[in-house]
């Protein structure tokens, strides 16, 4: 080891679903949306003005924070956005969790979580998912330093209900809790309600899934003015223009579109409908998803063996080598006719 080896903040990092790039690939692995964005976000795009490029953007991102408060009847004060919802998080994991008390998430989530504590030194426990994997409310009464939950959890797309969430808000008051909302557009009752009366609840939310707008990578977060306030001190600290301005101009055209939005989640919806159907069929089992994508497992195959068979014929879903998980596959939903030749492969190769 060279001597300024020594310095170095070693980490396991996340790491992110697979990217192929082939011919004809059906790619249901990394929960992209299927449909393009909203015919407003090529409008906007078409009359951005690229000699505007040579100066910064606002640093207050005042155009893309207005139209989020208005869509979802908030003040500004009460809307942070930054560079996905990861980078939202990450900022969240900063402001908020500085106590020696653990922080706590489920120990089956979204990976980046425990990445950040380690990253950032911040203690953290995960209480277990119940044996149909979901939280439980209990766990998460104990003393702690902060809490985080995706809500649907991801990788299993189940919904904790909001009279539960409400519950940890409430009983946490001495600390923050933060409720991951990146797939609550597509069936679960979202947390934000309770913005107005709790100030330690911090509600974050995506343009990468219900919006078709994950190449973008724009993230926000609803809070009582308070924690508003501490995360946009946070950002000023770090990089004062995380926004660019074609994401400020496309994210606010974006999210004036409800109608578009609307259409689109209700077709991932029905096509999700329709793939539980099959699947059950064909002998999967997975809890009620809420999200855009099926958590699945089959009692006589190895998902490893179905997710490498999958793969050959270019059918790319995601496979978690994981503890209590090494038998599920996450299927994300893509077109009706994705879904077709997904299910009809499955029949032939379940036949064998």
């Amino acid at each position: 080891m060279k001597a300024w080896e020594k310095n170095v903040r070693e980490v396991v990092p996340y790491t992110p679903g697979e990217q192929p790039n082939e011919p004809n690939m059906i790619k249901l692995n990394t929960n992209e949306n299927p449909y393009p964005p909203s015919p407003k976000v090529e409008e906007a795009w078409r009359k951005l003005n690229l000699s505007a490029m040579r100066l910064y953007p606002d640093p207050t991102a005042d155009m893309l924070v207005k139209a989020i408060a208005e869509e979802y009847g908030m003040k500004k004060e009460q809307v942070f956005v930054g560079v996905g919802s990861d980078d939202v998080l990450a900022m969240a994991f900063q402001a908020f969790f500085n106590s020696e008390w653990p922080i706590l998430f489920p120990d089956i989530t979204y990976s980046f979580y425990d990445v950040w504590a380690e990253l950032f030194k911040i203690p953290y426990r995960c209480p277990k998912l119940n044996e149909r994997l979901e939280i439980e409310k209990n766990d998460y009464l104990q003393r702690n330093g902060g809490i985080v939950f995706p809500n649907p959890n991801a990788p299993t797309g189940v919904e904790l209900s909001l009279e539960n969430i409400e519950e940890i808000v409430r009983k946490n008051q001495d600390v923050v809790v933060i409720v991951d909302e990146a797939y609550v557009d597509f069936g679960a009752r979202s947390a934000l309600p309770l913005v107005e009366k709790y100030d330690n609840l911090l509600v974050v939310q995506t343009f990468s899934k219900s919006r078709s707008m994950a190449g973008m990578r724009i993230g926000y977060a609803f809070g009582s003015e308070a924690l508003i306030k501490y995360l946009n001190d946070v950002k000023y600290s770090f990089n004062s223009y995380t926004m660019n301005r074609t994401s400020l101009a496309l994210g606010a055209a974006a999210v004036r579109d409800r109608k578009y939005f609307e259409e689109t989640v209700q077709k991932i919806q029905q096509t999700r409908e329709w793939t539980k159907q099959e699947l059950k069929k064909l002998g999967f089992e997975f809890a009620d998803s809420k999200a855009n994508f099926i958590f699945a497992t089959h009692p006589r195959y190895e998902a490893k063996e179905l997710f490498e068979a999958l793969r050959r014929e270019h059918i790319y879903v995601r496979y978690f080598d994981k503890p209590r998980i090494n038998q599920y596959l996450r299927i994300t939903i893509g077109t009706p006719q994705e879904m077709e030749i997904l299910v009809e492969f499955l029949k032939k190769y379940i036949k064998k």
